[in-house]
């Protein structure tokens, strides 16, 4: 079978091509794409091509480039000793953008009746921030910030809210991303920088400042400014990956203020569940479509563009031109 996919040929070059797919394996499902979310921080980061030596990006990036992570997609066909997911079933797929997929049942997590394609396209990066809300160890009551308000930043908010922030502060340049961030769990919304912020939360703490704070960038100067907008013993978590960690510094009072630099990434879920350590992709992604069905997550509004996927190099280049007006970019793969 023939089937399109999305690639950067070489960096700043985005192409759609297309190539045979072979049936299903023993053991192995074909997934046809309905929807697939471009991550867009991350996709045009890729798409760039600037990455210091030795890091993640460096290793990962290598041309030509499939991008893309989160998908939804209907099972077409099972191979031998598959009993589940079924044929016809909607699944999330952490694959690239691609029209047909081959891949084991348990990378396949089913999509309850109730969450649309669109919506559930969302749930790999819904697993990265979950991770990131509970790498920062939250407390009952605390006042925390969240900069940066893209995909990943506005989850974060929403996470932030369900695990019991007093006050979340959220803080973009971009008026659009505030007003989404506010209108999905946002107490307070700081239009700037995490520098330009700092008074601000001065004044909202009472001079206490924030208890912890994701820096959902992946700008190197931000890590620094974020530091400043903490209590002494608060944790900054660094959630946007930046490709040029060279240029990255702490800042003053880390040390004396005995603060928390903290990571997360994507895949720092446990890879099996166990009593002690229960939170696999698998139950992460389960408890975020709980939470939506249950109405305690949104993200049907923060969609604010479709294509189609043979749109794709014109999408890109709109967005290296200016994605300030962009939150959730769907592209679409069937009529669904």
């Amino acid at each position: 079978m023939r089937a399109p996919y999305i690639s950067y040929p070489e960096p700043n070059v985005v192409a759609v091509s297309e190539e045979d797919v072979a049936p299903p394996g023993a053991g192995e499902l074909l997934c046809q794409a309905e929807r697939s979310l471009i991550s867009t921080g991350t996709e045009l980061t890729c798409l760039r091509g600037l990455f210091d030596p030795g890091t993640n990006w460096a290793s990962w990036v290598r041309y030509p480039f499939r991008p893309g992570y989160s998908m939804v997609a209907r099972v077409v066909a099972v191979g031998p000793g598959v009993e589940a997911p079924a044929v016809g079933q909607r699944v999330l797929l952490g694959t690239p953008h691609q029209g047909l997929t081959l891949t084991a049942p348990d990378q396949a997590y089913p999509v309850p009746d109730g969450i649309s394609a669109d919506e559930a396209t969302w749930g790999i990066l819904a697993c990265t921030t979950q991770l990131a809300v509970r790498r920062a160890e939250l407390a009952l009551g605390e006042t925390v910030g969240v900069v940066g308000l893209g995909l990943l930043g506005q989850l974060i908010v929403q996470y932030a809210a369900l695990s019991g922030a007093r006050r979340v502060v959220a803080i973009d340049p971009v008026p659009l991303r505030l007003e989404a961030a506010a209108a999905h769990g946002a107490t307070d919304a700081i239009a700037g920088t995490a520098a330009q912020a700092r008074d601000r939360v001065a004044e909202i703490t009472h001079g206490r400042m924030l208890d912890a704070v994701w820096d959902v960038t992946g700008h190197p100067a931000v890590l620094s400014q974020c530091v400043q907008l903490l209590r002494p013993h608060g944790r900054v978590v660094l959630t946007g990956d930046t490709p040029t960690p060279t240029q990255q510094v702490l800042g003053p009072g880390v040390l004396s203020n005995s603060i928390s630099v903290l990571g997360v990434h994507g895949n720092s879920y446990a890879p099996h569940y166990t009593e002690v350590t229960p939170w696999t992709r698998r139950e992460i992604i389960a408890l975020f479509f709980d939470f939506m069905l249950q109405g305690r997550m949104r993200v049907a509004d923060l969609i604010t563009h479709r294509y189609r996927f043979d749109q794709a190099p014109d999408v890109y280049q709109r967005l290296r031109e200016d994605r300030t007006g962009a939150i959730g970019v769907i592209l679409e793969w069937s009529q669904a």
